[in-house]
Order: structure tokens, then sequence, then C-alpha cells
């Protein structure tokens, strides 16, 4: 039985693995994917296989350590909060989404997983992972389906509407054995922010930040010559970059209008960004001396060596730019979600990071804040000293707690 297997590499080949599946929609940006990359990174071992499920156009992209593979699902693109089309194929939406259902399924009922991980959405976009959160609840109840919440999903009052309207607090009751929650109680608490009845509270499992890969200082051209003595190096990254365009817009202005500015920045705009805009920034890059990518597989290569990290303050950023314990200048999008202003708001409470408003951008302010942060990082680099990252520790804690329950 899958039980019987350690999941601390204490592996014998007579026995089966513990077989993880992991499900990531991947309909904007690359956040669901990365973040679903980084935790099977950190789960995998010689007792564990993972699985994952993605839509991701992307992810033949990333390295894919042994032990870890995927199950490509057509892609779908997000055009509004409720419509999504297909990202390649031209065929009907429900059509494709009928094939993603299938897929989904039958990647479950074949793998047989000891653990069902899913990322963000507790229904599956469209409730696709629906039939099989239900199969596995009627089926094969040994399964233990888990949901992963990032820190913040939205405001309160969006949120607790979309739940309600979706039936989203009966399906985490019902269909989920826990829920981790990839950030720390006191710095946000959706359980008071969201209405968390007790029933689904008492499931939540607060794992703390997931850290990401940190830059080895010690290997030659690590930084990629792009830092070179009394410069200061400014990253100014976009994530996905479906609406990166006006943060580089505003940082290349200020750089255009200043023939000499104090730093030299490097510009990653994101492979999402659309065509035209991304060669606009990449020609005007070029012409302030200013190196620019649309992708970037190796973020911690460029954020090791900068001085300062500006972007849009997704989850995934943030995590990146914490790890490498790097100041950070935020400006968060608002539309068609708070999420990044309300955590760039929490973290300068908590000296962590710093952000500009949207609408207080300009050429003028961007450098401003960037030349004061770049002047003043010790705030910052005292907070981040201070910041524990304890995502896969609790995560490992709690797969070994199955494990045992499994035995029993």
């Amino acid at each position: 039985m899958a039980g019987k297997t350690r999941f601390d590499g204490k592996y014998m080949s007579s026995e089966p693995a513990y077989n993880i599946l992991m499900y990531s929609h991947d309909t904007y940006g690359l956040g669901h994917i990365r973040r679903t990359l980084a935790i099977a990174s950190h789960l995998k071992g010689k007792a564990a296989n993972i699985l994952i499920l993605t839509g991701s156009p992307l992810v033949g992209r990333f390295d894919a350590p042994e032990r870890i593979d995927f199950v490509r699902i057509p892609g779908m693109i997000k055009q509004s909060n409720e419509l999504y089309l297909p990202n390649s194929i031209r065929i009907d939406p429900k059509k494709a989404l009928r094939i993603r259902r299938s897929i989904i399924t039958a990647t479950a009922k074949t793998f047989m997983p000891d653990l069902f991980i899913v990322d963000k959405a507790p229904l599956g976009l469209k409730r696709e992972i629906m039939p099989t959160l239900k199969w596995m609840r009627s089926q094969n109840p040994r399964i233990r389906a888990v949901l992963g919440l990032r820190d913040i999903m939205d405001d309160a009052e969006s949120t607790c509407k979309d739940w309600t309207e979706k039936g989203v607090y009966h399906v985490m009751d019902k269909y989920y054995s826990e829920i981790w929650v990839y950030g720390h109680q006191e710095l946000y608490d959706p359980i008071r922010e969201y209405d968390i009845p007790p029933e689904i509270a008492s499931k939540m499992v607060f794992t703390g930040y997931i850290p990401r890969k940190t830059w080895d200082a010690s290997r030659r051209l690590a930084n990629n010559g792009f830092k070179s003595k009394g410069v200061k190096l400014v990253v100014v990254t976009a994530g996905g970059g479906g609406d990166g365009y006006p943060l580089m817009d505003t940082l290349l202005k200020a750089m255009e209008a200043d023939p000499k500015p104090p730093f030299r920045a490097v510009l990653v705009s994101g492979p999402f960004m659309p065509t035209g805009e991304r060669k606009d920034l990449a020609a005007r890059a070029k012409k302030v001396g200013a190196p620019f990518y649309h992708f970037y597989r190796r973020m911690e290569r460029l954020l090791g060596p900068a001085d300062l990290v500006v972007s849009m303050g997704g989850y995934n950023t943030i995590c990146e730019i914490l790890s490498q314990k790097k100041p950070g200048l935020i400006i968060p999008r608002e539309t068609p979600r708070l999420e990044q202003r309300i955590r760039a708001e929490m973290l300068k409470r908590q000296g962590l990071a710093d952000f500009l408003p949207f609408g207080d951008l300009t050429p003028d302010s961007l450098r401003d804040k960037i030349v004061d942060m770049l002047e003043h990082p010790e705030p910052y680099l005292t907070a981040m000293d201070n910041f524990k990252f304890t995502g896969f520790e609790v995560m490992r804690k709690r797969i070994k707690a199955f494990q045992r329950k499994a035995d029993s």
C-alpha cells in the first residue's frame, strides 16, 4: 500500500511511491505554475512522484527536476473575471473546457494519487475539477485533497461575494481535507477577512511564505555582467507582463529624461506582454543602455546582484525578492483585483518593502523613489533579516502526518 512508503527518502524499489497530483489552472501570467513548480521541487524525493496538471503554455521553458512530470491541458486565456478563451487552438470555449475536464479526471483516476494539491482555485477553472473531487470523495476517500491559497486573494468584500455566489465555502468544507495558506496569519488573516466559518477555519494551516532559489554570489559570471563597480543595479520585472507596460514605460521615460541616471536598469517584461508593447520597450531600452528581456528563466541570477527590485507585487515575485533579501519597490495594479495593493500596503507596514500607488506613478515620482531607496536600503534589509520562510517545512510536516494516519 502507498501508505507504507516513507516521504523522507527511505524508499524501497519494491514499494510504490507516494504519488502527488498537483493542479495549476494557469489562465493568466506566470504565478500559478511558478508557485506549483517551486512547491513540487521541494516536495519531491526518492519516495515521491509528482505529476502536475497545467494549462501553462510556458511550462516547457522551466527545468523539470527528476520525479516531476507534466500533463498539459489545453491553455485558456483570461479575458475577464468570467470569460476564458482557448489560448492556441481555435475551438469553442465550452469544448476546450470539456477536453480539460476529461484529461484532469482521467489523469487522476489513472495516476491514483495519495495527495491532490489544488492551486488557488477551489473549484478549478469553470468548476473543471469538481468531477475529480467528487470521485475522490465517493470512490477513494483515502486520497487527501488539499487547497493551496496565496496569502491574499482579493479585498474582503469581493472575495466573500465571489465565494458565496460560486459555492466555494461549501466545496472547501465538503471536499478538502486541509487548506494551506501560503502566508502568515499575523500579517493578513483570511479567516477574519473572508468570513471563514469555524468548520473550515479548523482545516486551515498557515504554512508561511514559499522561499525561492537564491543567487550564488561566489559563482563567476553570476551577475551576467550587469553589475558594475560603483553603479547601483535596479531590476524591473512585470511578472507575466500582460499589464506591465505602464510601469516599464514610466521607468524608461525617467531614464530618457536623464542622460546619466544614477543607476543601471535591467528590464524583464514578461512573456505575456503584447508584442507591440514589448517591441516598443525593447527599442527604447536599447537606446538608454538598459538590457531588456521578455522572459528570464532563472530570475535569481538577475535579482541576486540587484540593489533594488521594482515590481508590481504579485505573490511569486514578492517571494523571490524577500528570498534574495533585496529592497523592493512595488507599483501594484488595482484591477481587476486589489490583491497586489493590499499586499503592498501590508509589506510597507512591516517595513519589508515600499510602494508607490499606481495613480501616483510618474517618471519623476518613480525616479525619486528609486533613488531614495537606493540611498537608504538599511531599514528594509534589517526587516528582511528577521523574516522567516517556513512554507516547505510546514508542508513536509503535514504530508508526514498524512502518511502516519494512513499507516495507522
